[in-house]
């Protein structure tokens, strides 16, 4: 099967976990070319910086040569846009994330009907992963070292000092 040229994988990824990087790797071996579309939302208390998520995220991908890291704030529609993009991946965990999913991508579609959105179920071990649930666990002194790329740990521990 040919490879597609570009794929946009979006989301705050405050912080980046194992689970958005097996997507990222799995991504990369599907499509010619990863954007990792980090959200700029100033609404969100978020504990890293769209920079500092960058950062870690760039830091996790290095070995990863089909894969950039940008920023965005508006609507993803617009963004997929410029980039000239016409597909967009999502993670899907559990039947919850898929309703949710399944109403942006309707909703993307209906902004934009040359954008489709592709959903890749989550590796098995990262079907419960999620940045809120490595937020609060790290925030209450549990180990959070194989939810999260080393760098993602390091900061976290920072964050929390």
């Amino acid at each position: 099967m040919p490879r597609q040229k570009l794929v946009i994988y979006p989301g705050s990824f405050d912080p980046p976990t194992n689970g958005h990087l097996d997507l990222i790797r799995r991504g990369a071996e599907v499509f010619n070319h990863v954007v990792v579309a980090v959200l700029r939302n100033e609404s969100k208390t978020a504990v890293f910086t769209v920079e500092e998520r960058i950062e870690m995220l760039e830091e996790a991908t290095a070995d990863l040569g089909n894969v950039s890291i940008d920023s965005f704030s508006g609507l993803l529609v617009d963004y997929a846009r410029s980039r000239e993009a016409r597909l967009i991946l999502r993670g899907i965990r559990a039947i919850s994330d898929y309703e949710y999913e399944l109403q942006m991508a309707l909703m993307n579609r209906h902004l934009s009907g040359e954008l489709e959105t592709l959903f890749m179920p989550a590796a098995e071990q990262y079907s419960y992963l999620s940045s809120r649930l490595v937020k609060e666990v790290n925030r209450l002194g549990g180990d959070i070292t194989n939810l999260v790329p080393e760098n993602v740990a390091r900061r976290l521990a920072e964050k929390a000092k």
